[in-house]
């Protein structure tokens, strides 16, 4: 019997404490260090587009037995920040058997829609071309982001590469914590509620897409995983705190919805008081759904 079902819904009430993953002030969060037993390559040019280098930091078990299935992890920061040095929270899951690419993608400040996502995808087949020099599987890649992260990786996992491709870019799981899955009703991209025209058009979506969401429906709706869903997604975790103010957590409700209502396995993991991240994202219980998601989709039965 597997241990995850097609549709499931887990609430989890975390205890509050210090420090944690994705904390709401990055000052003074301390950075990790590497888990016995793992090597970092850094700065691996895995494409280019229009002069710009767009690489990854590949974390490898120092000991390689067999293939080793890939997590492709997509850091957050509104499209607008962020760097793939946040992808070093994610080696703990190095030594239980997988590997981890954390990438960079072009930022809104060098490119828009669907520059970012097109850069995932350029990612998931470097891993596929890449896969036999690092001892790694080219049949077993999933993905992970957080935050603007999640909205991509959530892309990765429903919405096809539009154009010709040789190598695949599609993934076997896609793990999304709390990343907008519709732009048009995300509430910074609509006026109301103290929102000014002025405001949304500021706005990161609005940056991201070139114009207000109402401006461009069509583009909008590409660029939302909400409206990409199929049958043939890859499986799901959505992991979403019930008291984010940034992302509402309505975003992952119709999401998980929506891959339910065509039969993708999804399990949604609501966490109880969380934020937009925090430490109840990296509790032991958490920790454990994560590592089981991953397990089952991208490690062979034995």
């Amino acid at each position: 019997m597997k241990l995850f079902h097609r549709s499931l819904v887990i609430v989890l009430c975390c205890l509050s404490i210090t420090g944690g993953l994705f904390a709401q002030n990055p000052a003074k969060k301390k950075q990790p260090q590497l888990p016995q037993g793992v090597d970092v390559l850094k700065d691996i040019e895995y494409a280019k587009h229009d002069g710009i280098s767009l690489k990854l930091d590949l974390y490898l078990p120092q000991q390689i037995k067999g293939d080793v299935p890939v997590i492709v992890f997509v850091h957050g920061g509104g499209w607008k920040n962020g760097s793939k040095d946040s992808g070093k929270r994610g080696a703990w899951l190095v030594p239980h058997g997988f590997a981890i690419a954390s990438i960079s993608y072009r930022l809104t400040d060098l490119g828009q829609w669907p520059d970012q996502i097109n850069d995932c995808y350029a990612a998931v087949r470097w891993v596929r071309k890449n896969a036999k020099r690092y001892g790694l599987s080219g049949e077993r890649i999933g993905c992970w982001g957080t935050s603007a992260g999640g909205h991509l990786t959530a892309l990765m996992g429903t919405r096809t590469f539009t154009g010709r491709e040789r190598v695949s870019s599609r993934v076997q799981a896609t793990a999304d914590w709390f990343g907008p899955s519709e732009l048009l009703t995300m509430p910074p991209n609509n006026v109301g509620n103290g929102r000014t025209a002025e405001d949304v058009a500021k706005s990161n979506g609005a940056i991201l897409l070139g114009s207000t969401v109402k401006d461009v429906p069509k583009l909008a709706k590409d660029a939302s995983a909400l409206d990409n869903v199929s049958g043939d997604d890859s499986p799901f975790l959505i992991m979403h705190g019930t008291a984010d103010p940034g992302v509402p957590i309505s975003q992952s409700e119709k999401l998980h919805a929506a891959l339910t209502a065509v039969g993708v396995p999804c399990t949604f993991v609501k966490l109880k008081g969380a934020k937009h991240g925090g430490p109840e994202f990296i509790t032991p219980a958490s920790n454990k759904i994560f590592l089981d998601f991953f397990t089952e989709h991208l490690k062979p039965a034995n």
